[in-house]
C-alpha cells in the first residue's frame, strides 16, 4: 500500500502517540522511518515573528538552536540548549480564538513525552504588544526561559 507525503507524515504523529502516551505497538518497523522521514521533511518558513523572538534570544546571551529537529522528528522553532527548553513562537495560524488548535496541543504534547523536551510558547498577541521594545521584549523571555533578569 502507497501512502502520500501527507498521510505519512500523519501517521507518523499516531505512531508516537501510539508508543508514547499508549504504550501500544506503532507501526511495522519497514513503515516507521519511512513515515518518520515524511515528517521530518515537511517544509516549514521561518515567519518574521519567529526571527524577531530568536534575535532576541541572542541578545539575552542563550544561544538558541534554530529549527531544532527532536528525536521524535518535530521541528522546534528554537532550543535553548543552557536549560533544554523549547520555544515555540505560535502566530495566528496555531490558533482558534486564542486558543491552541489542535497541531499546536498535539505538538505541546508529544514533544514533552518523547524527547523530554519541555515547550514554551510566544504567541503573537504577546508579542505584538512589547511592540519595538528590546527590553520589554527580553524582560518577558527571560522568565519564560526561568532565567534570572
Amino acid at each position: 500500500m502507497e501512502f502520500a507525503h501527507h498521510e505519512m507524515s500523519l501517521l507518523h504523529q499516531w505512531h508516537l502517540w501510539q508508543t508514547g502516551e499508549r504504550s501500544k505497538p506503532g507501526l511495522p518497523i519497514s513503515l516507521e522511518d519511512k513515515c518518520r522521514q515524511a515528517f521530518i521533511r515537511t517544509h516549514v518558513k521561518s515567519s518574521d515573528l519567529q526571527k524577531d523572538v530568536l534575535t532576541e534570544l541572542i541578545f539575552i546571551g542563550v544561544n538558541p538552536v534554530e529549527e531544532f529537529i527532536a528525536q521524535s522528528g518535530y521541528r522546534l522553532d528554537a532550543l535553548v540548549e543552557v536549560n533544554g527548553i523549547a520555544v515555540e513562537v505560535d502566530g495566528p495560524s496555531h490558533f482558534i480564538r486564542k486558543k491552541p488548535n489542535e497541531w499546536t496541543l498535539l505538538k505541546r504534547r508529544l514533544v514533552p513525552a518523547n524527547d523530554g523536551i519541555p515547550i514554551v510558547s510566544v504567541p503573537y498577541w504577546d508579542w505584538n504588544k512589547l511592540g519595538g521594545d528590546q527590553s520589554r521584549k527580553q524582560q518577558y523571555l527571560r522568565p519564560l526561559l526561568g532565567l534570572s533578569k
